[in-house]
């Protein structure tokens, strides 16, 4: 990639990133963050938005959660959205499979445009995992996502899998099957929220963390956090 294409996108970059941040700012009145009354508002508007345009809004939720995912974003507070939005099991399918897009897309323009870049910078961080990924990277880019990375950010996890040259294929159903799990609970938990903020008035702090959808999601992902804990020692240590 010549010079004035990595500025054009760079350019395109911010710009997108700051529209996105610009739209969210505008619903959103983080001021009023502590005010019960306005976030029930705001999420019963968001609800009858998407009651009164299901298949757009699904549509727009898949579309922002692919760019987000390829402008290097986050994926937890989406899956937090979606399963407030769309509920734990749809929320969870519609939410692994955006996300899956959105990181072989960006793991196919990085391959193609920035694996220079990309060995230059994060080879040494990963060069112990190298040789298990080479082993059968299906299987073990799997786990690697299911530990959480080993603590690695999600963008950057995006991006290891050019240091070793995985296959398109294998690449998108490792992150498909490893996403799952994490993506479902936070799912849950969003719909969880959600319950709570339709059908309580003023809930207190007891009253949200002893709700059943609240706690049984939590106690989830601290299972799945034990578990990726011992697959990182297990595998991602020492290597």
């Amino acid at each position: 990639m010549s010079k004035n294409q990595k500025i054009l996108l760079a350019i395109v970059y911010i710009i997108s990133l700051g529209l996105i941040f610009l739209a969210i700012f505008k619903y959103f009145d983080f001021t009023r963050i502590s005010d019960y009354s306005y976030i029930k508002y705001k999420a019963e508007t968001t609800l009858s938005f998407r009651n009164d345009h299901y298949i757009f809004f699904v549509l727009l939720f898949v579309i922002f959660s692919i760019i987000w995912i390829l402008l290097l974003g986050f994926a937890s507070p989406l899956a937090l959205v979606s399963g407030f939005i769309f509920g734990k099991y749809f929320g969870t399918l519609i939410s692994v499979l955006s996300f899956t897009v959105g990181c072989t897309l960006l793991y196919i323009l990085a391959r193609l445009y920035f694996r220079d870049l990309v060995i230059k910078y994060l080879s040494k961080k990963i060069h112990k995992f190298k040789t298990l990924f080479n082993k059968n990277e299906l299987l073990y880019f799997m786990l690697f996502r299911f530990a959480g990375g080993g603590g690695i950010p999600f963008a950057i996890q995006n991006l290891i899998p050019v240091i070793f040259d995985m296959k398109k294929k294998n690449y998108f159903y490792s992150t498909l099957y490893g996403l799952v799990p994490t993506v479902f609970i936070l799912n849950s938990l969003g719909a969880g929220l959600e319950k709570i903020i339709r059908t309580s008035s003023k809930p207190n702090f007891f009253d949200v963390i002893l709700d059943p959808n609240i706690y049984l999601p939590i106690l989830g992902f601290l299972i799945v956090l034990i578990i990726s804990y011992l697959i990182k020692n297990k595998f991602f240590k020492n290597k």
